[in-house]
């Protein structure tokens, strides 16, 4: 393909983009501007599109790459194109920020977006969003210990019940830590006895 045709390429998918975009938009139910700025404060306080923000560089990098290694002769031309067609697109950020924006203020009213706002521009609220993750991981470490403690210690518990409530003649159960094929984990098998040559 060449440069021209992927450029072409490239046009056409953005304003496909934005066709299906503006359309979203034109049929979207109204919103009071008072809620839509509401939510948006929201959405500025728990840096709610922050993580959107490498999407359009990481596009750029990955174009820039792609035509380079096609045509390398050209690679001044293709890195300065590709530069300056991203800062025409930068503008475009807004876009996501209002429909992100429609998206909260369908789900929140405009006095819960307040609080969500107000609380997340405290000092607890900031320190939340900058340690949460990091709690959320210490959470799930220590779910993932006790979920092999409580399945240890239930598969002990109904062993033993097992055993002691089973009749006599009943095989006994089977450790649930023991190999499935009855051998002492800590002893290997004995191998077998070598078979006699025929006479």
């Amino acid at each position: 393909m060449t440069f021209t045709n992927l450029m072409r390429r490239t046009f056409q998918a953005t304003v496909a983009s934005l066709m299906i975009l503006t359309a979203g938009v034109a049929f979207a139910e109204e919103i009071p501007a008072s809620h839509l700025a509401q939510a948006r404060a929201a959405l500025a306080a728990i840096k709610g599109t922050d993580q959107f923000d490498a999407i359009l560089p990481q596009a750029a990098d990955a174009l820039k790459s792609e035509l380079i290694q096609k045509d390398p002769n050209l690679e001044a031309m293709i890195s300065s194109t590709v530069d300056n067609e991203v800062l025409t697109l930068a503008a475009r950020r807004g876009d996501l920020e209002n429909e992100a924006a429609r998206v909260y203020a369908k789900v929140f009213t405009e006095v819960e977006l307040k609080a969500i706002a107000d609380f997340y521009s405290t000092d607890a609220g900031k320190k939340l969003l900058k340690e949460g993750p990091i709690a959320t991981r210490g959470i799930v470490d220590a779910a993932n210990v006790w979920q092999a403690g409580i399945a240890r210690d239930l598969a002990s518990n109904v062993a033993t019940k097992l055993k002691a409530s089973a009749p006599a003649e009943a095989t006994p159960a089977v450790d649930p830590a023991a190999p499935a094929d009855g051998t002492d984990a800590a002893t290997p098998a004995a191998p077998a006895a070598p078979k006699k040559p025929k006479q």
